[in-house]
């Protein structure tokens, strides 16, 4: 990867990304958090929200300059801009669940079967009859990551993020797989077995109202079989960065919201359609034809799209920050002239 991109594959365990987040927004010394809030209420005419905070204190109204909703799949923001528009909010549920699962180098006791796992910088993949789980080492080869994925029994319940699933039916789901995934498995710690439905939502014709826009899951919510939820929301908050910082009167803050979404969309739809469609082959039932597949494929077109390298070109030899600067004038010029013409973008 670093030889061919000019950058490592890495992987990072959730809460030591969101670590660096913060910590770059609290040095940056114009970011304030404010914590343990919720958006009651969405305001686009006059960019403002309203607050309800915990305890007794009455909602109250934040005025904005700029609003973006980063709300994940569940997103009231965007419940709220289909509302506008007289359309239903709905989410689809893809017929997968998913465990998020970690087991502790601790746990294993050096077993040499296991301690390259921990020790290796390796991402690991196992495919079965409609399911596959996919693994790699995190926070310094101190954790093991699986995720998972497998047909949805029902058991998480669609209001939730997460749910505390069973032991016995994640070891009972995946009983067939290789030795080395039930010693693994068998070691997750009874009580950590998160589980979650998969859902997706459709493209979304239009992710900005006013001076109002949604990122990541919001807009786009991606299956993860391509790696690319996080990152994509990510791509969106670079190139977000740029816009935002390209005008200087907030009379063009709706133009520059425009702009990224002509950028963005195509992008994002893609990683969307690849990552459903990278579901299908993994989980076809005719697993004959999808082993012959694979052993027939060289690395420019895998049947796994992760691991393809078409799909590594489109997602690593391209840089939304530059893409975004190049593209900005004559996109801006263009909204500006035709403020209603369908998302474009310069390269995807």
């Amino acid at each position: 990867m670093q030889q061919t991109y000019g950058w490592p594959f890495m992987t990072v365990h959730r809460a030591g990304l969101q670590k660096c987040l913060v910590q770059g927004a609290a040095e940056s010394g114009v970011v304030q958090l404010h914590l343990g809030n919720f958006i009651t209420e969405y305001d686009f005419d006059n960019t403002r929200f309203k607050v309800s905070g915990k305890g007794e204190k009455e909602p109250e109204w934040v005025q904005a300059d700029v609003i973006i909703a980063a709300d994940g799949v569940k997103s009231k923001a965007r419940e709220a801009m289909l509302a506008r528009e007289g359309i239903k909010d709905e989410v689809e549920d893809t017929g997968q669940a998913a465990y998020r699962i970690m087991v502790r180098r601790s746990a294993i006791n050096e077993d040499p079967e296991l301690l390259p796992f921990f020790t290796g910088t390796q991402s690991y993949r196992w495919i079965g009859e409609k399911r596959h789980i996919i693994a790699y080492p995190i926070d310094s080869g101190d954790l093991f990551n699986m995720s998972t994925t497998q047909p949805d029994r029902h058991f998480v319940q669609a209001d939730t993020w997460t749910a505390v699933g069973s032991k016995s039916e994640m070891l009972k789901t995946f009983h067939d797989f290789c030795p080395r995934i039930q010693k693994l498995l068998n070691l997750v710690p009874e009580g950590e077995v998160l589980e979650w439905k998969l859902r997706v939502h459709k493209p979304l014709p239009n992710w900005v109202e006013n001076k109002a826009a949604l990122v990541g899951d919001a807009c786009h919510p991606t299956l993860p079989h391509i790696a690319q939820g996080a990152a994509q929301a990510i791509e969106d908050a670079a190139c977000l960065g740029v816009v935002l910082s390209k005008i200087t009167s907030k009379d063009d803050i709706n133009s520059a919201l425009q702009v990224y979404q002509r950028i963005r969309k195509p992008r994002t739809d893609w990683a969307v359609m690849t990552a459903a469609e990278n579901s299908k082959g993994l989980h076809t039932d005719d697993k004959d034809a999808r082993n012959a597949a694979f052993a027939s494929s060289d690395p420019g077109s895998n049947p796994d799209k992760m691991i393809s390298r078409e799909v590594h070109d489109k997602l690593f030899l391209y840089d939304v920050a530059k893409e975004t600067e190049k593209a900005f004038d004559e996109l801006f010029a263009d909204v500006k002239a035709h403020p209603s013409a369908p998302p474009r973008a310069a390269r995807m």
